[in-house]
C-alpha cells in the first residue's frame, strides 16, 4: 500500500470522476526511478551475491510456475448479504468508494471457477483482519489495512468478510482445485484508534525523525519493532495465523517501514518454524533499481514485487517510451539478483496502490492504441523472468485511476462469456470487448504454463532499441523448451536478425539444438509471422507495428515437423463432483510434459447434471505425434489426481490449419 491523497485523473467518459480527498490506507510513495545502466546482453549471474531463498526443494519450481491473482474481497463478489451490515457502524455503503460494498469470502469461494478458468494458480487476498471503525467520517477499512489489533491478540476476522470457517473453507476449496492461498499481513502499523493503541501506548513511535521506519505512515499508529515485547507480540500474531490456517504464502505489507533486523531475527524464523516452506513475499514500494530490493531478500524474504520493472513497463509500453527501459530494467534485475532469485520475483502491471495500467497512456491516446499497448504489456508480463501477478479486473481491461478509483467493484457480467462479449463502459474497448481481453490473458497464461522455459528458464537479451526503433527481443530456455519473444511497439514494421549462435547468454547445448534450419513457431498468433527459421546462426524476423510474437523452437533442433503451429482442440466427456476439474497432460511441453502440476485446464460445457464436455485448445507443431491422457484434479476418493484408465491416447497433428480431437467418454 502507499500513502496518497486521492485526486483522480481518469479518462473522460470512462473513469467517472469522483470528487473526494481523503487519507488512505498505508504504503510508501515510490521514489522517481533511477537511470538504468545497460548491462551487456547475454550475461547472466546464477546467484547475484544474494542470500538464497528460504523455500527449498520442489517448492522452488512450484512457486516459479505460479500465476498470482490479487483479490480485494470486498470488491469482488457478494456471496452472503446477511453479513453486509455486521461490524463497525456506518461502514456499509456500496455507493461510497471508501466504504464496504458487500463482497466477502463466500463470494470469492463462489467464483474460484472463474479464476481457475483464467489459469491463475494462487489467490492473494488483501487482509481479512477485523477493521477499526469509520475514519474522518467517511472512510472505513474495506481494504483490510487498518487492523483493529488487541492485546492479547484475537486473530479476529472482519465480520463483513465472513468467519474463520469461511476462510478455512476458501483455503480448502483452493487446495482442492490445485491452487494456493496467499495471506496478506501487516506488522508495520495498527489501524487508527485500534484497541491496542490504548492498551499499550508505549509500543508505538511517538517521535518522527524523517525516515521510513520511525515515521508513522499516513498517521497510522507505528509499531516499535525494536522493542522486544512488540517484536514478540507481532511475530506471535503471524505465527498464530499460519498455525490456524493452512496458508501457502504470505504477502507482507510495507516491509521497508520496518527494521530489517526484525525480519531477519524474529519474524522470518518465527513464521517458518510454525509453517515451514511458506513462500514469503515482501512489498517494498521502491521503483529505482533491483539493488533497492536486495536487502529484503537478504533479510529472509523469498521474493519482493519488482516495482522497478513495473515502472519500466509503464514508461515504455504504457506511455509509449523506449523499450530500452524494459531491457535495462530486466538486465539490472538479473545482474543484481541473479537468475535464481529473479525467477522468484513477482512482476506486475498494477495493483490496488497504483493506477490501473490501462489508465497510464492518458486521455490523449486512442483506445485502439491502449488496447494494443495493453496486450503487449500482458505478453511481457507472462514471458519475462519472474512470477506474474494479475489484479482482479486486469483480465477484462478495467480502467481506474489512483485509489480508491482503482478498487472498483467486479461487475456482475464478468462471470460469463455472454457478459464479457459486450462492450462495457469503464473497460477498454478500442475495437474489442472485455472477452477479447479475457481470452488474450487466458491464452498468455496458458502459453506460460505450458512452456517451462518461460517460468524457470534462463534469460538472454537478443535485441534492444539502443535509441532506435522500438523492438525488444529475448531468449528463454529450459531443457528442450526453447522460446524467443519479440515485441515491436513502434509505428512501423521492423526487420531484425536475432543472433542465436553468437549470443554469450545462450548455452552451448541450446546453440547445438538451434542449428540452421530450426523452425520457430509463433504460439501467440496475434498478427506476428507464424514462423521463422534459423539461417546462418541467426533468426530473421519482420514483425508488424504494435505486434508481439512468442516463438518456440520446433523442427530440426528439437523435434517437430516445422512450419506454422496448428491449433488443436481436445475434448472429452467426463463426470465430476463439485470443485473437481478435468485437465490434459501429455508427452510434449505444450501438454505439460506429463507433469500434473503443469497440466492444461479444460473448460466445461454442454453439461447434463455432473457430466460435461470438457475442452481446451493448444498450439502444437504440425505433423507431430503426441501421447496424452485426461486427468481430474482433485482426484476421486481423496486423491490429489485421478488418471484415466487404459493406454495413453495418441494423436498426430495436421500439417496445417486447425483440428479437433474428440476423445469421446472418459476412460
Amino acid at each position: 500500500m502507499k500513502r496518497s491523497v486521492y485526486s483522480p485523473a481518469v479518462r473522460p467518459g470512462i473513469g467517472g470522476a469522483l470528487s473526494v480527498a481523503l487519507l488512505l490506507s498505508a504504503c510508501s510513495q515510490a521514489p522517481a526511478p533511477a537511470p538504468l545502466s545497460a548491462a551487456q546482453p547475454g550475461t547472466v549471474s546464477s546467484s547475484g551475491g544474494v542470500q538464497a531463498q528460504a523455500i527449498s526443494g520442489s517448492a522452488i519450481d512450484a512457486w516459479r510456475q505460479q500465476v498470482i491473482y490479487l483479490v480485494m474481497p470486498d470488491r469482488f463478489s457478494n456471496g452472503n448479504t446477511s453479513n453486509d451490515t455486521l461490524g463497525q457502524p456506518n461502514c456499509f455503503d456500496p455507493a461510497s468508494p471508501t466504504k464496504f460494498h458487500g463482497g466477502d469470502l463466500q463470494g470469492l469461494r463462489n467464483r474460484l471457477g472463474y479464476i481457475r478458468d483464467l489459469g491463475a494458480t494462487a489467490v492473494w487476498t488483501t487482509p481479512v483482519y477485523k477493521q477499526v471503525g469509520i475514519v474522518n467520517g467517511n472512510s472505513c477499512g474495506y481494504h483490510g489495512y487498518w487492523p483493529d489489533y488487541t492485546n492479547p491478540n484475537d486473530t479476529a476476522i472482519e465480520p463483513r468478510l465472513g468467519t474463520g470457517a469461511d476462510l478455512t473453507g476458501l483455503i480448502s476449496d483452493l487446495k482442492a482445485g490445485g491452487q494456493k492461498y496467499m495471506m496478506d499481513m501487516v506488522v508495520n502499523h495498527a489501524g487508527y484508534g485500534a484497541r491496542i493503541v490504548s492498551q499499550n501506548p508505549s509500543w508505538f513511535h511517538s517521535n518522527c525523525t524523517g525516515d521510513d521506519i520511525v515515521c508513522p505512515l499516513a498517521g497510522l499508529p507505528d509499531f516499535r519493532q525494536e522493542d522486544s515485547a512488540v517484536a514478540t507480540y507481532l511475530t506471535n500474531l503471524s505465527k498464530t495465523w499460519v498455525t490456524n490456517y493452512a496458508v501457502d504464502a504470505i504477502r507482507m505489507d510495507t516491509v521497508k517501514h520496518v527494521p530489517n533486523s526484525y525480519w531477519q531475527n524474529s519474524w522470518v524464523p518465527g513464521v517458518l518454524a510454525s509453517r515451514p516452506n511458506t513462500f514469503l513475499l515482501g512489498e517494498a514500494f521502491l521503483s529505482g533499481s533491483a539493488s533497492q530490493l536486495k536487502p529484503f531478500l537478504d533479510a529472509g524474504f523469498d521474493s519482493t514485487f519488482n516495482f522497478p520493472l513495473r515502472q519500466a513497463l509503464v514508461d515504455s509500453v504504457g506511455k509509449g517510451g523506449s523499450l530500452d527501459r524494459v531491457a535495462g530494467s530486466m538486465q539490472d534485475t538479473v545482474g543484481t539478483l541473479g537468475l535464481d532469485r529473479t525467477l522468484l520475483q513477482v512482476n506486475l502491471l498494477d495493483n490496488h496502490d497504483v493506477p490501473r495500467f490501462v489508465n497510464e497512456p492518458g486521455t490523449g491516446v486512442a483506445e485502439s492504441e491502449i488496447r494494443a499497448r495493453y496486450g503487449n504489456a500482458l505478453g511481457l508480463l507472462m514471458t519475462l523472468p519472474g512470477i506474474p501477478q494479475l489484479y482482479y479486473g486486469n483480465e477484462l481491461g478495467m480502467y481506474g485511476a489512483n485509489d480508491p478509483d482503482n478498487r472498483r467493484d467486479m461487475p456482475g457480467w464478468a462471470w460469463t462469456d455472454a457478459g464479457r462479449s459486450v462492450t462495457q463502459a469503464n473497460f477498454v474497448a478500442g475495437g474489442g470487448t472485455p472477452k477479447n481481453t479475457y481470452d488474450l490473458t487466458k491464452k498468455l497464461v496458458g502459453i506460460r504454463t505450458a512452456n517451462p522455459g518461460l517460468w524457470k528458464g534462463g534469460y538472454a537479451e537478443l535485441w534492444r532499441p539502443n535509441g532506435g526503433q522500438n523492438v525488444y527481443a529475448f531468449y528463454r530456455g529450459s531443457g528442450a523448451n526453447r522460446v524467443v519473444v519479440i515485441v515491436n511497439t513502434s509505428g512501423s514494421a521492423a526487420t531484425v536478425n536475432l543472433d542465436i549462435q553468437g549470443n554469450a547468454g545462450i548455452s552451448a547445448a541450446d546453440k547445438s539444438a538451434l542449428s540452421n534450419g530450426t523452425v520457430f513457431n509463433d504460439l501467440l498468433a496475434e498478427g506476428a509471422p507464424s514462423s521463422a527459421t534459423v539461417t546462418g546462426g541467426k533468426l530473421p524476423l519482420t514483425i508488424g507495428a504494435g505486434r508481439m510474437g512468442i516463438y518456440r523452437a520446433g523442427a530440426t533442433g528439437t523435434g517437430g515437423g516445422g512450419g506454422a503451429a496448428v491449433s488443436v482442440t481436445f475434448q472429452v466427456r467426463a463426470s465430476t463432483f463439485f470443485g473437481q476439474d478435468v485437465y490434459l497432460t501429455g508427452n510434449r511441453a505444450e501438454l505439460g510434459a506429463w507433469n500434473t502440476a503443469s497440466a492444461l485446464a479444460m473448460t466445461p460445457g454442454d453439461c447434463s447434471g455432473s457430466t460435461c464436455t470438457w475442452k481446451t485448445t493448444v498450439s502444437l507443431p504440425p505433423s507431430v505425434a503426441t501421447q496424452f491422457k485426461f486427468i481430474k484434479k482433485p482426484g476421486d476418493s481423496g486423491a490429489s489426481v485421478t488418471w484415466e484408465g487404459g493406454s495413453n491416447r495418441s494423436y498426430t497433428t495436421p500439417a496445417s490449419g486447425s483440428a479437433t480431437y474428440n476423445g469421446g467418454n472418459w476412460q
